[in-house]
């Protein structure tokens, strides 16, 4: 059994052809072209699939998609998603459907991420986990007996936007103090940045002190890695605060097992470690057992995958 799984970003449009079993058959990336308008990213996602499947003598049995924002029960409409101009409320699959003749269903890209893993990464031995997507923001999905937990409007695991600090910094929530203000990609170069810039004769900010815009987390694990003390606290910090969130949702789902993923994650040790102390530290006691967290190396490709798989789960 084959299907098309699609990752549909505000930069790239990601599509892979993918067998049930085997996994990746081919796959491409093409310019979103997001700042066109919605209409030119519907035909761009048409586009997609067409290259895809040329010198392919394989009719999948549909499209699965992955996209930002928050999607309805039937997994047919998106609401507002962000880093997309001009949409609002959107019936993608009847677009996608219309333009590529294949039945479509859409899900939101961290959900897929979380689905990915569970059928085939790091998530795959777990019956339930919840994973948390550090990328550009902080993203999660909910597994809850190897199925997607979608709340009662499809729109659960909203993980990023749990409060750890209402007097914190600003990020893409409502208010203050959200997890992804601390551990969103962005988020964390910033405060990276503006502790660098107190420490003068660190080589951090001999190197980075004329375009602080150019530094990422991945400095930051590459300056921990050399014994730059700085760095190191400045990834510890972002640790703590990942197991502060940890703490909220292990407390609520009672889901031990924790899967991180994203850009952000391959600080690796540097987080990990202090995110594991931090929430081990501050479980009751009950829910210490079995706790774990583990990282996806899937990276990018576990939204592909989750995407193939809604396909397979939900056309077949």
């Amino acid at each position: 059994m084959v299907s098309i799984g699609i990752d549909l970003g505000g930069t790239n449009i990601k599509a892979a052809l993918v067998d049930k079993k085997k996994g990746f058959i081919h796959s491409i990336s093409i310019p979103t072209h997001a700042d066109l308008g919605k209409e030119h990213v519907f035909d761009r996602i048409a586009l997609a699939v067409k290259e895809l499947l040329e010198e392919q003598s394989i009719t999948p049995i549909g499209i699965g998609m992955g996209l930002p924002g928050m999607v309805s029960l039937d997994r047919q409409t998106v609401k507002n998603p962000p880093n997309l101009p001009g949409w609002k409320v959107e019936n993608v699959s009847k677009e996608i459907e219309k333009r590529t003749g294949l039945n479509c269903v859409i899900e939101n890209d961290a959900n897929l991420a979380a689905l990915g893993s569970a059928r085939y990464g790091a998530g795959k031995k777990m019956e339930s986990f919840i994973m948390i997507t550090l990328g550009t923001g902080v993203g999660g999905g909910i597994i809850y007996k190897n199925k997607i937990y979608r709340g009662t409007s499809g729109m659960a695991g909203e993980l990023g936007h749990v409060i750890i600090n209402y007097h914190g910094p600003l990020s893409n929530s409502n208010t203050r103090g959200g997890i992804e203000a601390y551990l969103g990609q962005r988020f964390l170069s910033r405060f990276a940045a503006d502790t660098i810039r107190q420490h003068s004769d660190n080589p951090l900010y001999k190197k980075f002190h004329k375009n602080f815009e150019s530094l990422e987390p991945v400095d930051l694990h590459n300056a921990a890695e050399n014994g730059n003390s700085l760095a190191a606290d400045i990834l510890r910090q972002a640790g703590e605060k990942l197991g502060y969130a940890i703490v909220n949702y292990v407390h609520i789902l009672d889901i031990r097992k924790i899967v991180v993923s994203g850009g952000v994650a391959k600080a690796g040790k540097w987080i990990f470690e202090p995110a594991y102390e931090t929430a081990s530290k501050y479980l009751m006691p009950p829910f210490r057992e079995d706790f774990e967290i583990v990282y996806e190396s899937l990276g990018n490709e576990a939204a592909l995958l989750g995407a193939a798989s809604l396909a397979f789960e939900e056309l077949r």
